[in-house]
């Protein structure tokens, strides 16, 4: 299966969480064991090819093929989670939304200096959460490996907000 043939599981949900927006809906892929291990292993060559040490899933799905991942080629995982989930002591980094703002946290002692990182996430779109997790790896002395996504939402220009040569999706949509 290849990954223009993964899009086939992705569903779109119109007006999703709200009217105007278009949802991209990954449950179909996870519900399909084929199509979702097609997805874990491109996603595990790429963290593969840029000899990452550990992996960074971002909440909420990201921890599933962050897991995944991480499992398979036998490196630790960390949580990037929303504010006041993890249950020690936290770093955060800040990113804006279309109104207002939003915070991404990992705990203190999950990013270690010189480490490689590979974040992992099921969507990228604007890009923020994303650039804030890339924000924590460099603030905590760690370096970026690469940012893979099952899906990027390319008009929305997230890719253009991490640093260059770093981002791989396995399907692109406008």
């Amino acid at each position: 299966m290849t990954p223009n043939k993964l899009s086939a599981f992705i569903r779109d949900v119109p007006d999703f969480p709200k009217p105007g927006i278009l949802f991209k809906d990954i449950t179909p892929l996870l519900a399909e064991p084929g199509a979702f291990a097609v997805a874990v292993n491109l996603l595990k060559a790429t963290v593969r090819d840029t000899a990452a040490d550990e992996i960074l899933g971002i909440e909420s799905r990201g921890f599933i093929f962050g897991a995944a991942v991480a499992a398979d080629l036998s490196l630790p995982l960390q949580l990037v989670r929303k504010p006041g989930k993890l249950p020690r002591a936290t770093m955060h980094a800040d990113y804006a939304l279309e109104y207002g703002s939003d915070r991404v946290e990992v705990h203190v002692d999950a990013i270690r200096h010189g480490r490689r990182y590979a974040i992992i996430d099921d969507l990228i779109a604007t890009g923020g959460t994303a650039a804030a997790t890339v924000e924590l790896v460099e603030r905590c002395g760690g370096h970026l490996a690469c940012c893979a996504f099952v899906v990027e939402l390319g008009s929305l220009g997230g890719r253009e907000k991490l640093p260059s040569g770093t981002v791989s999706s396995l399907i692109q949509c406008d």
